[in-house]
């Protein structure tokens, strides 16, 4: 699996003109990971982390277009690498599976295909084609998308974390798999089967009311997240390794990445007053990658459980030597959806 790995020659760096930390973190990007810089497209657009659709066809889509086209990379890049600063989400309409709300990532993997001349409907999911392809390399035309990772945290030392820890990403440590209790639905049946797919000594699983925490040497994580009842804090106190990454089935965990005050805490949808954070009472996803983690994914807005990246088909495959982007993306059913990805695509454990 590891000669499914990927160069930088084949990533793409957006940075936002009008965010200096979406120029810093790109360029400090780019250098440590020896990106060309004919790979650097800049976009210039407000750094509001919600746009409408009309300023990511105009403002984000049209120039990353234009630089995969002008600059004849469009069938070179497979993987594009947003930065803090690049809006993040996509305001819609609609409600459940009929609506155009999206995250920008989810939405700029389909670029691939609008440059060969697809047009794509924005309302609910489109099927991911890489999705379950555990076996297959991601390459191009087979695979007609791009894999799309943001670099993202609550401020400079959290992003260049995200940078600076992969290459001392080593495959040791522990993935930890927390169940909701007494609970029988397909999320719980995911995370089962994601421990059954891993080494059985590098595995750390719970079923019952127990939260795991204070966990030593942490590689992999997933859980319910806040949508364990049983969960209280928003902090694990993990000691995550290099390369360590985390997902979890939470509805809104990427709706920004500011960060919230020290004394917030998660709690419930009925009091928006004292545990609301950015419109929600729901955990973060910065705050696995300001504890440690070198990756993770999250949702912008409601996915529902189907279209959450699937742990079971995640941590298998960067266990086995997938790099992150590809991880992720086996494990996510959906595209122009709800879905972001933190971390640099190219990082994976050796």
């Amino acid at each position: 699996m590891a000669a499914h790995a990927q160069t930088p020659a084949q990533v793409l760096v957006v940075i936002n003109r009008q965010s200096p930390i979406s120029t810093s973190i790109g360029q400090y990007y780019a250098s440590k990971r020896s990106i060309p810089s004919t790979n650097i497209c800049a976009i210039d657009t407000r750094p509001d982390e919600k746009i409408s659709r009309s300023v990511y066809d105009s403002a984000v889509e049209a120039p990353i277009g234009r630089c995969l086209t002008r600059r004849k990379l469009t069938e070179l890049i497979l993987y594009i690498v947003t930065t803090q600063g690049v809006p993040l989400g996509v305001n819609g309409e609609g409600k459940e599976l009929q609506q155009t709300n999206a995250s920008v990532d989810s939405e700029l993997t389909l670029l691939y295909a609008k440059l060969h001349g697809s047009t794509i409907d924005p309302v609910g999911p489109v099927g991911n084609p890489f999705f379950g392809r555990r076996d297959i390399p991601f390459r191009h035309p087979q695979f007609p998308i791009y894999l799309v990772t943001r670099l993202a945290g609550y401020n400079m030392a959290d992003l260049k974390r995200l940078v600076d820890r992969p290459s001392h990403a080593r495959n040791t440590g522990k993935f930890v798999i927390d169940l909701r209790a007494n609970n029988s639905t397909p999320g719980n049946q995911w995370l089962r089967a994601a421990a059954l797919l891993l080494p059985k000594d590098r595995v750390i699983l719970d079923d019952t009311a127990k939260i795991l925490s204070n966990i030593q040497d942490v590689i992999g994580y997933a859980s319910w997240g806040s949508n364990d009842s049983d969960r209280h804090d928003r902090l694990l106190h993990f000691q995550w390794l290099p390369g360590a990454i985390a997902t979890e089935f939470v509805s809104t965990d990427a709706r920004t990445f500011s960060p919230p005050p020290d004394q917030w805490k998660i709690g419930s949808w009925a009091d928006p007053q004292s545990t609301w954070f950015a419109g929600a009472p729901q955990t973060m996803t910065g705050d696995y990658l300001h504890e440690g983690a070198s990756g993770a994914s999250g949702q912008v807005y409601e996915p529902y459980l189907t279209y959450c990246p699937r742990p079971d088909y995640v941590l298998p495959a960067y266990f086995r030597g997938r790099n992150l982007a590809e991880s992720f993306y086996l494990g996510i059913p959906g595209l122009s959806w709800m879905n972001v990805v933190v971390g640099d695509p190219l990082m994976r454990l050796q």
